[in-house]
C-alpha cells in the first residue's frame, strides 16, 4: 500500500465514473431552508416575478432562485463581497447542493451578480422582501401591532480627501492652500497644510460639498466621532412579535431622524399589509428622543393615528398658542413615563440594535458599505434583511438561525450531555460511599431524587 501523497499535477483521469464522485452529505441548515423556500413556493414565484427580464431566446442565464439563494448565502456566511461570495459557493458541495447545482455545472460569476441586481432594480428586492415578510405571518412570527424604529450610519464607498466644492469644483486642498495664502500669505507643503487643518476651526456643510464617488451621501459625524462620508439606514422592527425587520430604508448621512421616520414607518405599514388581511393594523411606535419634534407628534397622531413612545429632550419649552403641541406633548411623555413605556423602550433598544449588529457588523463589514447610490446600498440591506428574516423563522423551528449557530449548537448540546452524565456518575459513587459508611437511610431518598432529576434531564437533551 502507497502512502505517499499524489502529485497534483499528475494527469488527471479521463473517465470517472459517477459511483465513485465525491458527494455532500448536505449542511442541516441548508437543507432546512431549502425545505422552507420549498414549502412556500419560492422558486415558482420568483420566477414569474422576473420572467420580464429574461429573454426568450439565446444562452441560458442564471435563474432567479440561484441568485437570491446566492445573497442569502452571503448574510449566513458573513461575506461582504460578491467574488468571495462565488468562490465559497465554488469550493463548497453542500453550497452547490443549495444553490441546486451539479458538478457539472458552473457557480455563476460575481460579474453576473451584479448586472442581475441592476437588470432587477430596486423594484423586485423590495417585492422579494415583502414576500420574505409574509412568510413570517404565515409562521406566526409577525404581529405588526408595535414597532420600534431605529437608524445607524454606513460609511459610504468614498473618501473625504476627495470631496469638492458644489459650485466651483474645488478640492479640498485645494481650498486649503487658498485658505492659507489669504491668511498669513504662505503656501505651505501637504503635511503642514494638514496640521494647520488639524488647529483650524472649520465646518464641512452638505450645501456646499459633496463627494463625486458617491453624490448621494452625506457628510456626517460617526458614532465614533470621526466625519466621514456616509449613508443612513433606517431600521422598522416588529417588537411585538419575535423582532423580525420589517422596513428597510436608505437615506445620505446628514439627514435627521425627524424627516426619515415617515417613510420608514409608511414601508413598514405597507410591507406588514401586503396579503396578510389578518395581521393588526400598526398602533404603536416606538424610537429614542432622536425621533422627537412637534411634527412628528402630529403626524403620528392625526395622519397614522397611532400612540408615539419618544423621549423628549430635556429643557422647558414655551407653550403660549401651542394647546395641541402642549397636549400630544405631555400624552407622550405621560406614555414614556408608565411601566410598559419602559418595558418597549427597553426591547426596542435590544431587538433593533441587534438587527444592526446581524447586519451591518457580521463579517467584518463594521458598518461600511461597498456600494455606492442610495438604491444600490438599499438593495443590499434589503436582502440581507430578508436572509435575517428567514434566520429568525428557522431559529423559531429549529432552534437555529445561522449554521455557525448551529455547528456551536451541537457542540453545546454534546457538552451539556457529557456533563450530566458525569453528574450522574457522581451522584452514584456518592450513593456507594454513603451505604458503605453506614449512612443509607439519611442519604437514599436525597441522592436518589437528584439523580432521578439529572436522569430525566439527560433524557430529555438525548
Amino acid at each position: 500500500m502507497s502512502i505517499k501523497r499524489k502529485c497534483s499535477s499528475s494527469q488527471p483521469e479521463m473517465w470517472i465514473p459517477t459511483a465513485t464522485m465525491a458527494k455532500s452529505p448536505g449542511h442541516p441548515f441548508y437543507e432546512r431552508l431549502n425545505g422552507l423556500l420549498r414549502e412556500h413556493r419560492f422558486d415558482s414565484w420568483v420566477e414569474g416575478l422576473c420572467e420580464e427580464f429574461y429573454a426568450k431566446t439565446g444562452r441560458g442565464s442564471v435563474p432567479p432562485g440561484v441568485y437570491f439563494r446566492m445573497l442569502f448565502i452571503g448574510y449566513f456566511e458573513s461575506i461582504p463581497s460578491n467574488r468571495q461570495i462565488e468562490w465559497r459557493c465554488q469550493d463548497s458541495l453542500s453550497l452547490r447542493a443549495f444553490l441546486g447545482l451539479s458538478l457539472e455545472e458552473r457557480v455563476p460569476d460575481h460579474s453576473s451578480l451584479t448586472k442581475i441586481r441592476d437588470r432587477f432594480g430596486l423594484e423586485v428586492h423590495q417585492r422579494v422582501f415583502r414576500w420574505v415578510v409574509s412568510v413570517l405571518g404565515d409562521e406566526k412570527l409577525l404581529d405588526g401591532k408595535t414597532v420600534g424604529i431605529d437608524s445607524t450610519t454606513l460609511a459610504a464607498d468614498a473618501s473625504m480627501k476627495t470631496i469638492r466644492r458644489k459650485d466651483n469644483g474645488q478640492s479640498y486642498p485645494e481650498y486649503l492652500s487658498e485658505i492659507f495664502e489669504e491668511e498669513d500669505g504662505s503656501k505651505p507643503d501637504a503635511p503642514t497644510k494638514t496640521r494647520k487643518d488639524r488647529k483650524r476651526r472649520k465646518t464641512l456643510s452638505n450645501q456646499e460639498w459633496s463627494s463625486p464617488t458617491d453624490p448621494e451621501a452625506g457628510i456626517t459625524r460617526m458614532k465614533d466621532g470621526s466625519t466621514k462620508v456616509a449613508h443612513k439606514v433606517e431600521h422598522a422592527v416588529d417588537l411585538s412579535g419575535h423582532g423580525a425587520v420589517t422596513a428597510v430604508t436608505v437615506h445620505p448621512g446628514h439627514h435627521g431622524d425627524t424627516k426619515t421616520v415617515k417613510e420608514t414607518f409608511n414601508q413598514a405599514e405597507l410591507n406588514t399589509a401586503v396579503g396578510k388581511q389578518d395581521l393588526v393594523p400598526i398602533e404603536e411606535i416606538v424610537a429614542d428622543k432622536g425621533y422627537h419634534s412637534d411634527e412628528v407628534l402630529e403626524e403620528m397622531e392625526q395622519n397614522a393615528q397611532v400612540r408615539t413612545y419618544i423621549p423628549a429632550p430635556e429643557g422647558k419649552r414655551n407653550w403660549e398658542g401651542k394647546p395641541e403641541e402642549r397636549r400630544r406633548y405631555r400624552n407622550n411623555r405621560a406614555r414614556t413615563k408608565r411601566t410598559y413605556g419602559k418595558t418597549i423602550m427597553r426591547k426596542r433598544g435590544e431587538l433593533v440594535e441587534r438587527s444592526f449588529q446581524h447586519l451591518y457588523d457580521r463579517g467584518g463589514q463594521k458598518r461600511r458599505t461597498t456600494f455606492r447610490g442610495t438604491e444600490k446600498v438599499l438593495t443590499d440591506c434589503l436582502m440581507k434583511a430578508a436572509a435575517f428574516n428567514l434566520g429568525l423563522v428557522l431559529r423559531v423551528r429549529f432552534g437555529y438561525g445561522a449554521p455557525k449557530t448551529m455547528a456551536n449548537g451541537f457542540k453545546d448540546k454534546t457538552k451539556h450531555i457529557l456533563m450530566n452524565a458525569f453528574c450522574n456518575l457522581k451522584r452514584v459513587l456518592d450513593l456507594l460511599r454513603a451505604f458503605w459508611n453506614g449512612n443509607w437511610r439519611f442519604k437514599s431518598s436525597i441522592v436518589s431524587a437528584a439523580a432521578s432529576a439529572d436522569f430525566q434531564n439527560f433524557q430529555a437533551t438525548a
